[in-house]
């Protein structure tokens, strides 16, 4: 029988996915349709699109998956279902750390004010290099994906054979496998992305810093619209590191020893582990002005109905 609160912790899940997917569905919508009306997107927009089309799908997986895995706890890991969502979570999971790495880059090379020979050089280079950047990052998530499918594949035809010893269970046989195997390659194959990541939010939080820190003590009032402008990407971006990297230590460690928790634990960590995908791409929407003013008008579009409404009906 289910406890309650392993219920709520099911329902507060699902309601955390279900908000991530509307906004990064709405990112993908809003920018996919400049695309189609433009024919072209900024590099910015470029990445911001990818971005939301992937934790799209990400979390349509996620949320697949979890409740696919709570419910057919036993047999799950003797079912060919492990290596399907498999595939499909670890190309998107990838895909989602490169893009929000490139998105950090963009912002890094274009804000911060370094004056570096090498850092101009990358202010020039970058913005027009960004679709090779993610092309690159479906390429290696790619190769990485292969890798994970021929592990996991091994380890099903290990399994029926029954190479393993008699006296080791199915799940302490796959969890000794996924350390020695999966795990060294899930560190590699994320920890690049997130180094960069981390340099370059870190390089561009130190700027804007700086930045901030002259003009409060120049002329320019705490009040100054520049300043508070500055105070707000500085909360965006340490909020983004503090998301991003959050995504990260989950991830490695429920890959190393989370995996045995109980049902409560189980869904706990789940919120944890998608608490990124869920709640930053409402920073973005609230940080982007075009993004920000869509949103307001389909927000605004219920009262704006209701008003026609009465209108016609007094006239």
């Amino acid at each position: 029988m289910v406890e309650p609160f392993t219920i709520f912790a099911m329902i507060l899940f699902a309601l955390l996915c279900s908000l991530g997917i509307m906004a990064n569905g709405f990112i993908v919508v809003v920018l996919g349709r400049e695309w189609a009306r433009c024919h072209r997107l900024s590099p910015c927009d470029m990445i911001l699109m990818s971005l939301g089309a992937s934790r799209f799908c990400l979390q349509c997986v996620g949320m697949t998956h979890n409740f696919y895995y709570f419910f057919h706890h036993l047999p799950y890991f003797t079912e060919p279902a492990r290596q399907y969502f498999g595939i499909y979570w670890d190309f998107l999971n990838s895909v989602t750390f490169w893009f929000g790495t490139w998105l950090s880059v963009l912002f890094c090379v274009k804000i911060a004010n370094f004056t570096h020979p090498i850092f101009l050089w990358m202010k020039w280079r970058v913005p027009g290099l960004m679709p090779w950047f993610l092309l690159s990052s479906l390429f290696i998530s790619f190769i990485v994906t292969l890798l994970f499918l021929i592990g996991n594949i091994a380890l099903y035809q290990t399994f029926l054979q029954g190479i393993f010893s008699g006296n080791i269970s199915l799940y302490s046989f796959t969890k000794t496998q996924e350390i020695h195997y999966f795990l060294p390659l899930k560190l590699i194959s994320l920890s690049i992305p997130c180094s960069m990541f981390v340099v370059s939010t870190v390089l561009l939080i130190t700027s804007l810093r700086r930045h901030s820190w002259r003009m409060q003590h120049s002329a320019h009032s705490t009040q100054d619209p520049s300043t508070q402008a500055h105070t707000r990407a500085l909360r965006s971006l340490v909020s983004f590191l503090v998301l991003y990297t959050l995504s990260f230590l989950s991830l490695i460690i429920d890959f190393a020893i989370i995996s045995g928790f109980d049902d409560v634990w189980y869904w706990l960590w789940q919120i944890l582990t998608y608490l990124c995908t869920s709640i930053h791409p409402f920073i973005l929407i609230l940080g982007n002005s075009q993004l920000g003013a869509t949103l307001m008008k389909v927000l605004l579009l219920p009262k704006t109905f209701w008003k026609d409404k009465r209108t016609s009906f007094c006239g």
